[in-house]
C-alpha cells in the first residue's frame, strides 16, 4: 500500500515537472504499483447494500493539479484508445465530478503509456440509457481495454454493455455491484466529507447556511454529502451552544448545470442573510459562486478543491476521484482486477479518500490541527457519521429532529 502511494506521488511529481518544462507529461513513464494489501469485498448485487471497505491512500494532496497539463484529447497511432471514460450528465470540464474522474484516467494513461479517450453520451443532460449504452459500445469498438463510467445513472446501460462484452472490465465510479464480474463498483462515504465541511464552517462562526444539491434528491452521492453536512453543522452548533439556520434545496439541480433559475434562488438566499452555501452538484457551482460574488457571500465546493475557481470558496468537501480511478485501472493492467470485479469498494476517511483541502486552507477560527484531529477520529472509528444506504434513507434529513439546526427544507 505504502509502496503504491510512494509511486503515485512520484508520478505526480514527474508530471508536475514535465508541465514546467515542456508542457506535456512523458507518456512512457513506468506504471505506478497498486496497493500491496487488498480491500474487503462484497458480492451483493443490491445497490442498497453498503459496499465493502477499500485500501488506503485514495485522496491526492490538494493544491496544483498535474492533470490540467495533460490534454483532454489525443490521437492514437493505431486509432485505438485503451482507457475509455464515459461521462456523467453535465459538462466534462465541470471542475467537479466528471473532471475529477477523467483526471484519474488521464493521469494513469500518461504515466503508463496508454491511449485514452472520453465519450459523452448523446443528447447531453437528456441522455437515455440507450445513449449511454451506445457510448460504451463505441468505446469497446474503439479498442477500449478498460472503461471508466461516472455516475449511478450508468447502471442500466452498464448491465447491458458489460453483459455483451464480458471480456472488457468496467469501473463504475459512484457505483455498486450489479451482478457482473467485469464491473467493479467504486463508491465513497460522502457523508463523512460533508460532515467535515458542515462542522468546519459552523466552528468558523457561520450561523446561516445553505445546501443546494444536484440530481433532484435522488442522487445517492449528493444525498450523502448533504446529510453529512447537516450532521456536522448540528454537532458543531451543539458544542458551541447555539442554533444555526440552514436552507436545504434540490430545486434547479436535476441536470447538475448552472442556470439562471438557480442563480436567482441563490441571490435570494444570500440577500436574505445566508452567509455560506454548500454547492453540491457539478456545474451548479457556477451559479452559486456568481450569486455569492454578487452578494458578498461564500461557498463550500464539492468533490475536488474548488478554491481556484472562485474567491468565494472557503473550503471544499472532497473525495478521491482521480486516485481511486488510477488504483482501479492499475488493477486491470497488473492482473488483479478480479479482486474488485463483481464487488463493491467503499472509500472513506480511513482510506484517505475524503477530506477538506489543507493546502488552500482559509479558515481562521477553526484550525488545520483541529480538523486533522477530527479526521483522525473519523478514520479510527471514534467519530461515526450516520450514512444513507438504501433509497428510503434519503428522507433522513427531513425526518430527523435536529437539535441545533433550524432546517428550512425547500425540496
Amino acid at each position: 500500500m505504502k509502496k503504491f502511494l510512494a509511486m503515485l506521488l512520484a508520478v505526480v511529481m514527474v508530471l508536475s515537472l514535465a508541465a514546467c518544462t515542456s508542457g506535456n507529461p512523458d507518456p512512457t513513464q513506468a506504471a505506478s504499483e497498486p496497493p500491496a494489501s487488498q480491500p474487503g469485498t462484497e458480492e451483493s448485487t443490491e445497490p442498497s447494500q453498503a459496499p465493502s471497505e477499500a485500501p488506503s491512500e485514495a485522496l491526492p494532496a490538494p493544491g496544483s493539479n498535474p492533470a490540467d497539463d495533460i490534454p483532454d484529447t489525443m490521437t492514437s497511432a493505431d486509432s485505438k484508445y485503451q482507457v475509455a471514460f464515459i461521462t456523467d450528465v453535465g459538462q466534462l470540464k465541470d471542475k467537479s465530478f466528471n473532471q475529477g474522474t477523467f483526471d484519474g484516467v488521464k493521469l494513469y494513461a500518461a504515466a503508463n503509456g496508454k491511449s485514452y479517450k472520453y465519450y459523452q453520451p448523446a443528447n447531453g443532460d437528456a441522455a437515455t440509457d440507450d445513449d449511454r449504452y451506445d457510448a460504451m459500445k463505441a468505446a469497446v469498438e474503439g479498442g477500449a481495454e478498460v472503461i471508466v463510467c461516472a455516475g449511478f445513472m450508468q447502471e442500466a446501460a452498464l448491465k447491458k454493455a458489460a453483459a455483451e462484452f464480458p471480456d472488457v472490465p468496467f469501473i463504475f465510479i459512484d457505483g455498486y455491484p450489479i451482478g457482473l464480474d467485469n464491473v467493479a463498483g467504486i463508491s465513497f462515504q460522502e457523508e463523512q466529507s460533508g460532515y467535515l465541511a458542515g462542522y468546519a464552517v459552523v466552528k468558523e462562526g457561520f450561523e446561516k447556511l445553505g445546501f443546494t444539491g444536484g440530481g433532484g434528491g435522488t442522487n445517492p452521492a449528493c444525498c450523502r454529502f448533504g446529510y453529512g453536512f447537516v450532521q456536522g453543522a448540528n454537532d458543531a452548533a451543539k458544542e458551541l451552544g447555539k442554533t444555526v439556520d440552514m436552507n436545504y434545496s434540490w430545486q434547479y439541480g436535476a441536470s447538475f448545470q448552472a442556470s439562471p433559475e438557480l442563480q436567482t434562488m441563490m441571490n435570494g438566499w444570500y440577500s436574505n442573510g445566508t452567509e455560506i452555501v454548500f454547492a453540491c452538484g457539478g456545474s451548479m457551482f457556477n451559479s452559486v459562486a456568481a450569486a455569492a460574488a454578487a452578494n458578498d457571500g461564500l461557498v463550500v465546493g464539492v468533490d475536488v478543491d474548488q478554491s481556484a475557481q472562485s474567491e468565494t470558496v472557503v473550503t471544499s468537501a472532497m473525495k478521491g476521484l482521480a486516485s481511486s480511478v488510477q488504483w482501479a485501472v492499475a488493477k486491470v493492467y497488473d492482473g488483479t482486477f478480479s479482486e474488485i470485479g463483481g464487488k463493491g469498494t467503499s472509500l472513506g476517511a480511513k482510506d484517505d479518500a475524503v477530506g477538506l483541502p489543507t493546502a488552500t486552507w482559509s479558515l481562521e477560527n477553526y484550525t488545520i490541527e483541529e480538523y486533522e484531529a477530527q479526521l483522525a477520529d473519523m478514520a479510527s472509528g471514534k467519530l461515526v457519521v450516520d450514512s444513507m444506504v438504501a433509497e428510503e434513507d434519503f428522507a433522513k434529513v427531513t425526518d430527523t429532529n435536529w437539535s441545533n439546526v433550524a432546517l428550512n427544507y425547500i425540496g
